[in-house]
């Protein structure tokens, strides 16, 4: 077991793991007002010249790696895009400054240049990471690579060899791992804090709309054409539980299915669209009328015009044409609503993860079990519990949607470009293929009902 802390030293360390720009009482919440996103100027200083990117996929990944280079363009300059949506080209363009000759329809069209940029920022659709990312090594650019690395095991496997091959900088963007509460997390078990780790209860509740969104009608609706969702979307969770842990996962059980979203549980009076006529639409929390027109929920898929009188009639015309007007009962969807994985380390902690559509919440939701104390979190606050004082210390985090990690990923991926040096970076590409594999263990055990070895 690690010697455990003392209190003062414990509120020291918490206090420094964000540069000591917390301040932490031993009762009550502590607040601040810091973007805890921006990076540590004094950690990653402006390298000598700013790395040169281009971004293949303009929508909302990559313009949150592409707002970086507007804040910071002595670290980052985007250079290129390629994206075939033209308002999401065209706007993108106008952000960066980017010249017309280096517009680009296809990420196929940019690599029909010869190489005129440091690096590549990868933010296509899932099923569209594989084949730029294996182009963009082989003409020796270093690579910011959204995840699932790619929708299939082999095709992990097969980048992590060429990256080794070509000795390229790829870091995936895990930015988990940059979030302050995963950080303080991990150090409150390195440190000995709770004692020695003996499990952890991680929950991921995905919410009711955005399930419906993302898994029923949107781009990650079928798992044949994208990636399962354990890996689509909770790859991010196994990542961190890995990390966090510390050790290799050797065995796991998983089960999962999808209950509700399918034909069985069409209610009577569904049309196949929520706007022709269906008798039920003002009584379905998943209608898309009440979603994207009436609250405007995540109507950013839609490029909306900029004239908000026109808004309107521009998201009831995409409703009339696109996947996400149809009804969640009568979908091609595939992909699991409620997913459980059971998971052994090789060091004897266990973790069991929970993926949930059917809440009212967002906020992933972490327990840590240790023999000297435990912790309660969930992504904005935390609770450590000394078991021999019996005594309750509490902090409370500001942060963005990823916990503040987005930018300080983007941080140190600029910093490892420019130095040349994969070591820098936390989210490297050997790092992150072990814990897809994982996720694609897990699948292969839902879909067999067998525990599965985790093979690396």
């Amino acid at each position: 077991m690690g010697k455990e802390l003392s209190r003062r030293d414990l509120l020291k360390t918490l206090g420094l793991a964000t540069g000591g720009l917390l301040t932490l009482p031993l009762h009550g919440f502590a607040e601040t007002n810091l973007r805890l996103h921006l990076p540590n100027s004094e950690k990653n200083p402006a390298p000598d010249k700013p790395v040169t990117a281009i971004t293949l996929g303009a929508g909302n990944r990559g313009n949150v790696y592409g707002e970086y280079a507007a804040k910071y363009p002595d670290h980052l300059k985007i250079v290129g895009v390629a994206d075939p949506n033209k308002i999401r080209n065209k706007r993108y363009c106008q952000r960066h400054n980017i010249p017309v000759e280096n517009s680009f329809v296809t990420w196929e069209d940019v690599f029909e240049r010869a190489k005129f940029a440091d690096a590549i920022i990868i933010s296509t659709p899932d099923n569209l990471h594989f084949g730029p990312c294996m182009k963009a090594l082989a003409m020796g650019y270093d690579i910011l690579l959204e995840k699932p690395i790619a929708p299939t095991e082999k095709e992990c496997r097969a980048i992590l060899a060429l990256a080794k091959k070509t000795n390229r900088v790829v870091a995936v963007c895990h930015v988990l791992r940059y979030s302050p509460y995963f950080i303080k997390l991990r150090e409150l078990i390195n440190n000995g804090s709770i004692g020695e780790l003996i499990s952890i209860q991680h929950l991921e509740p995905i919410q009711h709309i955005h399930m419906s969104h993302s898994y029923v009608r949107g781009n990650w609706h079928n798992s044949k054409e994208t990636t399962p969702i354990i890996l689509a979307k909770s790859c991010h969770d196994l990542d961190i539980l890995r990390w966090m842990i510390g050790s290799s996962c050797e065995k796991i059980a998983a089960f999962g299915n999808l209950k509700w979203f399918k034909i069985e549980n069409k209610p009577a009076g569904a049309t196949p669209r929520c706007m022709d006529g269906c008798t039920i639409e003002k009584e379905c929390p998943y209608s898309a009328l009440k979603i994207y027109y009436r609250d405007r929920q995540r109507t950013y898929v839609f490029d909306l015009p900029e004239e908000v009188d026109k808004q309107g009639e521009f998201i009831l015309d995409r409703l009339k044409n696109t996947n996400y007007g149809r009804c969640v009962y009568q979908m091609d969807n595939d992909q699991p609503d409620h997913y459980t994985t059971n998971l052994q380390f090789s060091n004897g902690v266990t973790a069991a993860f929970s993926m949930e559509a059917f809440t009212s919440y967002e906020g992933r939701r972490t327990r840590i079990m240790g023999s000297h104390g435990d912790i309660v979190g969930d992504m904005s606050q935390f609770t450590y519990t000394n078991f021999l004082t019996g005594e309750k210390t509490e902090w409370k985090l500001t942060s963005d949607a990823h916990g503040g990690g987005d930018w300080n990923l983007v941080s140190d991926w600029v910093k490892a470009v420019s130095q040349q040096n994969s070591g820098l970076l936390s989210s490297s590409i050997d790092v992150s293929v072990e814990s897809h594999i994982i996720g694609f263990t897990a699948e292969k055990s839902r879909i067999s009902g067998k525990t599965k070895k985790v093979e690396l």
